[in-house]
């Protein structure tokens, strides 16, 4: 078969195959956010909260104003838009002009929030490098540690998602994900003086609250341990992943799994596996290897 034949058959036959095989895929039509300038954008976010260590090398202390200004108009142009194609990508029905202005005003709303996520992140820096003695100064912290490309992704990422907008949240906490192995949902709840350490393979579940001084070591998940569903097997949308209060420890590779409470001042040592409550100031450790029989899922 020659090649253009061997082509033209393929394209044949995805086509033919889309709509009578899989028609629960259906065609997007519709412009979508696209990743690499989200990407952009958060680099740019970063560059007005972490001067000089993101953007621009030549911020300093006097060009502060004007490196921020172009930085935040920047911001404000690119965001506008890609929130523009999320809107559309939610719903075909909007008339363009009004989905304009309000990707304008959404964006307007999510930069009057900058200050805030600023504070936060600062505040999540300063518990890094309180928490690790290898680290030199603040600013190998923010300029090598992934924990704060995963925080920063996150914490955007969840004004963004309390703001109702669509598709872009997930994308920038996935992009994160992809880069540094944290995998943080945008819809979770996580006050300030956030520390991760090393971090690889954490995973914190939608809807996860996380109190203020807060450390977790790589590995840990904060996941659900089952889910209800509807009528037609669709997974429901409802409270299913752990809260976990105030100055609360969690070492590496410890699983905590659905509604449950870790009181505050609690630490969790390594290897856990724990679908229960417990009070505050528990310290809760593996002393001994536990035999269980998890045959077809009993257990879990």
């Amino acid at each position: 078969m020659s090649r253009n034949k061997s082509i033209q058959t393929t394209v044949k036959a995805l086509v033919d195959n889309h709509g009578q095989k899989f028609p629960f895929i259906p065609i997007h039509e519709r412009r979508l956010p696209a990743t690499a300038s989200l990407a952009e954008i958060i680099e740019s976010i970063r560059s007005v909260i972490f001067p000089g260590y993101f953007g621009s090398p030549l911020a300093k202390e006097d060009s502060l104003v004007y490196h921020i200004g172009i930085g935040v108009e920047k911001i404000f142009n690119d965001l506008s838009h890609q929130i523009f194609d999320a809107l559309f990508f939610q719903s075909e029905k909007m008339d363009s002009a009004q989905t304009r202005t309000k990707a304008r005003r959404l964006t307007y709303t999510f930069l009057n929030r900058l200050q805030r996520i600023k504070q936060l992140l600062s505040s999540d820096v300063k518990a890094i490098f309180d928490s690790d003695p290898a680290a030199k100064n603040l600013g190998e912290v923010i300029f090598c540690y992934p924990a704060v490309k995963a925080i920063s992704n996150y914490r955007i990422a969840h004004e963004l998602y309390l703001m109702d907008i669509p598709l872009i949240p997930r994308i920038i906490t996935e992009l994160a994900h992809a880069e540094t192995g944290i995998d943080i949902h945008p819809g979770a709840e996580i006050g300030e003086y956030f520390s991760i350490d090393h971090g690889t393979g954490i995973v914190i579940g939608q809807t996860t609250i996380i109190g203020k001084h807060v450390t977790l070591y790589q590995g840990v998940t904060l996941g659900a341990k089952s889910f209800s569903v509807d009528e037609t097997g669709h997974p429901i949308d409802i409270p299913r992943h752990p809260i976990i209060e105030d100055n609360v420890t969690i070492y590496s590779n410890s699983s905590i799994l659905g509604r449950v409470t870790i009181g505050h001042g609690t630490v969790i040592g390594g290897n856990i596996w724990l679908t229960h409550s417990v009070p505050p100031y528990s310290r809760i450790l593996q002393t001994k290897a536990v035999k269980l029989d998890l045959t077809d899922g009993a257990g879990i």
